[in-house]
């Protein structure tokens, strides 16, 4: 049997995987990862394993390292499970190695229990409105106009920039954590990024982060 490492920093998440798999006798041992020098020490403790990953909330510093992470460990299966992927993003990752199966947060039951069969047979699988980005040649779009976000979703955007955690948002700004969240989800989709690096350098090129402030 194989072990699912399960990288995602949303509770509910981890808890619905688990919730799935206990009712399926063919899987393994569970075990999680926090941030990303965890993930790379239970790689190297179980180079078999399937690895559940929201990238967008993981602090992985963009999609080259994911790739190398999947040439270094090549014997692990990845399900990249995230609200929302960018359209390059995905494709970049679809076609770089079929060890990437590519979930949404939003798939049916039926995807999720699928995508977990999958990957323990290290099979690929994409869910449906993935599979039919990937076909539809009208999802190759021209570059968006520059991207309008609010004065909260700048500030918010410059403490991700500054290395604050969403707790430690949520509470500076006397909000719930899903409230930060939700927005830190909205800044993503508007900004096209997938994780806090990409996010970080578009906040340096618009100048919502000093660059003096942000290397102190």
């Amino acid at each position: 049997m194989r072990t699912f490492i399960i990288a995602d920093n949303q509770d509910i998440t981890k808890a619905g995987i688990l919730y799935l798999t206990g009712k399926m006798p063919a899987f393994g041992s569970f075990t999680e990862a926090f941030d990303k020098q965890e993930l790379l020490k239970l790689l190297q403790q179980y180079p078999q394993a399937v690895v559940i990953l929201d990238y967008t909330l993981f602090d992985l510093t963009g999609v080259d390292e994911l790739l190398i992470l999947q040439e270094r460990f090549s014997g692990v299966s990845w399900i990249l499970f995230s609200d929302e992927l960018s359209d390059d993003f995905i494709r970049r990752i679809v076609f770089s190695s079929p060890a990437f199966s590519i979930l949404l947060k939003d798939s049916s039951l039926d995807e999720i229990e699928a995508a977990l069969q999958s990957a323990l047979h290290s099979e690929r699988f994409i869910c449906q409105r993935i599979h039919h980005l990937l076909h539809d040649k009208k999802a190759i779009r021209e570059p968006r106009e520059h991207p309008v976000l609010t004065a909260t979703e700048q500030e918010i955007l410059k403490a991700i920039a500054l290395g604050k955690t969403t707790r430690e948002i949520a509470a500076e700004r006397f909000s719930s954590v899903h409230t930060i969240t939700t927005h830190r989800k909205n800044i993503f989709r508007k900004l096209e990024v997938n994780n806090v690096h990409e996010a970080t350098k578009y906040a340096l090129r618009a100048g919502i982060v000093d660059s003096a402030e942000y290397y102190i």
